[in-house]
């Protein structure tokens, strides 16, 4: 009966696999359990080469945990990094790690994602390109003084921020996250670099941007710097130019009368090149353009009130709007003749105008200040009549005579042979500049602007008007008096020749 249940046993017992059998020969070395057990534990074998600690390598993820991510590195080991150390990631992503330290209880070696902050840190495992977190405790000649996990590290001036910094003082008593850039472990000397975190920063914020930027858009950003012809602006990781004439609708000479370094602008983008990554920029464009509708606000004839901006030989710019500038000539300052603007107006006058000009397609604007009040010279004629006496200032002095106003914007002159009975050798002896003289008018044309005074006449009676009383017998002519008879001329010619 036992030799039949064996052989039923034998019937029935499945087929040995031939390749697992040998791999169970393999492991156990051509020992037996008992003596396996016997030996001990052994001790895992820590990884060396490659996979040797402070290495980067390059991995790419296989799984995701819910606190960590497996990574393939190559070979046979298996590695992981904790998943607070991704944003965003999924299986197939490739990054590259720096091997940390191998975990012997798992039986994986421990990465950090490259370039993200390591929280182990020590003698031992720090290594250049490490990220780390320390806080500034003081400031030196060259730079700031940081303690990072105990360890003391130098941070150079330069590298605190992407831009000088006058003043590092200010990040004492600050946590700052740097990169080690240089490392003797043997001195224990440790630098570090907070700019070049910084660097990688900005470039990953300019692909972003420059990967949502369009002409067109409207963006804000930060005025890095000014130069004569415009200004760099920080949209986010990368810079733009601001070119003067895109500043302001309004007339400017430097960029700095626009913005300063560290304001914040909203600017459009007008043009974008992919090859060499030029951002052109518009302040001007991103506002309203106030000349749109102006043809209707300042149609020729409009009175307004203007502020003078600056002054110029030819003339003064008027300011009636934001951005809206015209020229006031300086040949409609004044009904009399001025030497320069500034003898009528100042910058920062408020005065009263005339449009006499608008050219739409070209943005000019043309005012007229005498035109916004009366005309002296309408009535000239009537008020000043020729021989009548009247009362003046002297407002200057020329080498051929003296200027004298008779009333706001009417001005005459007196010729030098006109200022005195002698001879004059210089105006100046006669007059003075602000002295009141009375003269006498010889002569008025108020088409060409003129009137002609005598100082010397002033005192002289008006002369007698020689028009006959009607009726009155007109006195007979008197005989023409006889031609004197002219000598004759030397060398026998006459003045007939």
């Amino acid at each position: 009966m036992s030799e039949q249940a064996d052989q039923y046993k034998e019937k029935f017992r499945p087929d040995t696999d031939a390749a697992l059998d040998r791999e169970v020969e393999a492991a156990l070395g051509g020992l037996t359990v008992d003596q396996i057990i016997a030996a001990g534990p052994q001790q895992p074998q820590q990884p060396s080469g490659e996979n040797a600690q402070g290495n980067t390598k390059r991995g790419k993820v296989i799984s995701i945990g819910a606190d960590e991510v497996f990574v393939d590195i190559g070979g046979k080991t298996q590695a992981m990094a904790p998943l607070s150390q991704f944003t965003e990631v999924k299986i197939g992503d490739e990054f590259d790690f720096v091997i940390d330290r191998y975990d012997e209880r798992e039986g994986v070696l421990m990465l950090n994602r490259k370039g993200v902050l390591s929280t182990n840190v020590s003698w031992d495992n720090l290594d250049v390109g490490a990220i780390v977190e320390g806080m500034v405790t003081g400031m030196n000649k060259g730079g700031l003084e940081l303690e990072i996990k105990g360890i003391r590290a130098f941070m150079p001036a330069g590298q605190v921020d992407l831009y000088f910094n006058r003043d590092i003082s200010v990040f004492i008593g600050q946590k700052m996250i740097a990169e080690v850039t240089q490392l003797d472990k043997q001195a224990h000397n440790l630098i570090v670099s907070r700019r070049r975190i910084l660097e990688r920063e900005k470039e990953e914020h300019r692909q972003k941007t420059m990967a949502e930027l369009g002409e067109g858009q409207v963006r804000k950003g930060i005025v890095r710097s000014v130069t004569d012809f415009g200004a760099f602006v920080d949209l986010g990781g990368v810079d733009g130019l601001i070119h003067i004439s895109e500043m302001s609708h309004r007339r400017g000479r430097h960029p700095n009368e626009f913005v300063k370094i560290g304001d914040l602008v909203e600017t459009k983008v007008i043009k974008i090149d992919k090859e060499t990554g030029k951002i052109s920029l518009s302040l001007k464009q991103a506002t309203a353009d106030p000349w749109n509708g102006a043809e209707t606000r300042y149609a020729v004839g409009t009175e307004l009130t203007g502020r003078v901006t600056k002054i110029e030989p030819f003339g003064a710019f008027i300011e009636v709007e934001e951005a809206i500038e015209g020229l006031l000539p300086i040949s409609e300052m004044s009904w009399q003749r001025i030497r320069h603007p500034s003898d009528i107006v100042k910058v920062g006058d408020t005065i009263k105008l005339v449009v006499i000009n608008f050219d739409p397609a070209a943005r000019k604007l043309s005012f007229s200040l005498k035109q916004a009040g009366p005309n002296p010279w309408a009535t000239a004629k009537e008020k000043y009549p020729v021989d009548a006496v009247v009362s003046g200032n002297v407002t200057r002095l020329v080498d051929f005579g003296a200027f004298v106003e008779l009333e706001p914007g009417l001005e005459g002159l007196v010729h030098i042979s006109e200022l005195a009975a002698h001879r004059v050798k210089t105006v100046g002896d006669v007059v003075k500049s602000g002295q009141e003289v009375k003269a006498r008018v010889l002569e008025i044309d108020p088409t060409a602007r003129r009137i002609s005074l005598s100082i010397r006449r002033a005192a002289e009676p008006k002369p007698v008007a020689t028009t006959a009383a009607a009726g009155a017998t007109p006195a007979p002519a008197a005989a023409p008096a006889p031609k004197k008879k002219k000598k004759e001329l030397k060398g026998g010619l006459d003045w007939n020749w």
